[in-house]
């Protein structure tokens, strides 16, 4: 471990050797086939083991539609059927070859690297009855002897195509979609909670998981891809779901993956530097967000005024603008007013338009959750559920996975992991950490590998700024070279001038970095695991090992506390 920066008053061993990333012990992942992007899905091999069918759950019953409907839908011909056969009909859609289940219409698109059309043939044989291209697809779809519908762009016609083979399911959801860089995750949580507090049956879409009443699957992206979430919508409708909150990504949003989705409310939290290397920079990111705010994709909206991005997009959003402020802004509609931040959770009055006054309570701590919560309770309300219900549902939710999630073992200092993975979210949670610890505060975080590299940098200024003790380690490498991730950030670390930085250390072994910030903490302290939040593996050159930060956190603490009854004493 290499150290820059002593600050005699943080605690801990000194240095040791700066060398290659160790490895924690456990089986390995074989990278499966790529899927027709080029794609490759790597479960953790901790996960469950995947269901036998795979793709996203599909509803038990669909009426069948004939491929001659959903032609003309399209504005193509029909393809001509051989002569004696039987019209062909739809009874269900999927973009994955490898999903395709008896029925299908298989959605062929272009990809990266590889042409969806390329596996039509796999697709056939798994029970494929047409296929849904564009011109480059379409010989090496009429190849696998499957009848095609044509169109120049599929993906942007996808959505909506879905939507008409499963009946419209989302048409009888209440839907609620968030947008924004941070609290995504947090707010749909906490609005479901407000839900299921005004009786409603809900469910759940985000990058943690889908949640269908009391069932759970894990999420495969952010925000599921057109076919599949239409499919989520049919099943939700079949086990009498009423209410939906689920978050929507800029890829989706660029990506048509919610065509065919008109939400009944949309929030806007935030917009800070993400995506970079998807984004050509943050105006097309806010383009990307602002897309949402229309007619076509919402029908009323909720804003975050304290956001400079928020106060655009309320004076440009198409559709009717409720506004909120949790740092008490006059001009917004709903607003907080005497918050009592805590070390667990926060307490707050929400101010309604018409003056009443609602007691309220962020169950996550820090400021940036008092303004998720605030988010979710004007959502409910403007949903035309009751204020004072929502926000009772909202204090009662227990928790959101991998979101400043505790991890207590009975020891005398505050132990957190969080998903913070960008220098906005590294800089808000430190600060409201700062604000409810007592003693030293001390961050383990790394940086991603193969995604935005212009975020590294800052990233490792805000830990060494803002913590006592800033422990750089690896995230998910992916196919880069770990100490090379770790080296910008130990740039970005050591432009913070030295009276104003902490301690520095770098450990490119995750669990041991994870450690060495336990080994730091005394009475008062809070140790924060960043980055990678709820996610239970880690991807490093293509394999990807077991890995949960809040397993290795608690494993962390409780052999600290061991190895601290065992000391013997003079």
């Amino acid at each position: 471990m290499t150290t820059i920066t002593p600050d005699p008053g943080n605690h801990g061993s000194g240095p040791t050797s700066f060398g290659p990333a160790r490895t924690t012990p456990g089986t390995l992942t074989a990278v499966p086939h790529p899927d027709q992007y080029g794609n490759t899905a790597r479960p953790a091999p901790s996960e469950a083991a995947p269901p036998s069918q795979p793709g996203a759950p599909r509803p038990d019953r669909t009426r069948p539609t004939p491929l001659a409907e959903l032609a003309a839908r399209l504005g193509v011909s029909a393809p001509e059927a051989p002569q004696g056969a039987a019209p062909v009909e739809v009874t269900g859609i999927t973009h994955d070859s490898r999903a395709v289940r008896p029925g299908d219409l298989y959605a062929a698109l272009p990809g990266a690297r590889v042409h969806g059309a390329d596996f039509a043939g796999q697709a056939a044989a798994l029970g494929a009855v047409a296929v849904l291209t564009d011109p480059a697809g379409a010989d090496r779809a009429a190849a696998a002897g499957l009848p095609a519908l044509v169109v120049d762009d599929p993906r942007a016609r996808m959505g909506a195509l879905a939507a008409e083979i499963y009946g419209h399911p989302g048409e009888g959801l209440l839907r609620i979609g968030v947008t924004g860089t941070s609290g995504k995750t947090t707010s749909v949580y906490l609005v479901e909670g407000g839900l299921r507090a005004a009786g409603r049956r809900a469910g759940l879409i985000g990058t943690v998981e889908t949640r269908i009443g009391g069932e759970s699957v894990k999420s495969e992206r952010t925000t599921p891809e057109a076919t599949d979430l239409q499919a989520l919508f049919a099943v939700m409708r079949e086990r009498g779901v009423e209410a939906v909150a689920m978050e929507v990504s800029s890829h989706a949003l660029v990506l048509g993956r919610v065509d065919g989705c008109v939400f009944d409310v949309a929030v806007f939290n935030n917009l800070s530097p993400e995506h970079m290397e998807f984004h050509t920079d943050m105006e097309d990111y806010y383009r990307a967000k602002a897309a949402l705010f229309t007619p076509a994709r919402s029908r009323r909206a909720v804003v975050n005024l304290d956001d400079e991005w928020g106060r655009r997009l309320a004076a440009e959003a198409t559709v009717p603008v409720t506004t909120f402020s949790a740092e008490g802004d006059p001009d917004a509609d709903w607003r907080a007013e005497d918050v009592e931040l805590g070390p667990v959770r926060s307490a707050f009055t929400v101010v309604a338009p018409d003056g009443r006054r609602i007691t309220a309570a962020a169950p996550l701590p820090g400021a940036f959750n008092v303004a998720n919560s605030l988010a979710a309770v004007v959502t409910l309300a403007t949903a035309g559920i009751d204020p004072q219900t929502a926000a009772d549902g909202v204090a009662a939710v227990p928790g959101v996975p991998g979101r400043l999630e505790r991890v207590d073992e009975g020891q005398p200092y505050l132990a957190v992991v969080d998903y913070a993975h960008k220098t906005d979210a590294v800089e808000s949670v430190l600060r409201s950490l700062r604000k409810v610890t007592k003693g030293s505060l001390h961050i383990v975080l790394g940086c991603g590998g193969d995604r935005d590299t212009t975020k590294r940098a800052p990233m490792g200024a805000a830990a060494a700024r803002y913590a006592d003790t800033a422990v750089l380690t690896s995230d998910n490498p992916r196919s880069e070279d770990p100490l090379a991730i770790l080296a910008t950030m130990l740039s970005g670390a050591a432009s913070v001038p030295a009276h104003e930085r902490g301690r520095v250390l770098v450990e490119a072994d995750r669990a041991a970095a994870i450690a060495a910030a336990v080994a730091r903490a005394e009475p008062g302290d809070t140790v924060l695991v960043a980055g990678k939040g709820h996610e239970q593996g880690q991807d490093t050159a293509g394999v990807v090992r077991p890995f949960d930060d809040r397993v290795v956190l608690r494993d962390a603490i409780r052999a600290t506390s061991a190895a601290s009854h065992e000391t013997p004493r003079g």
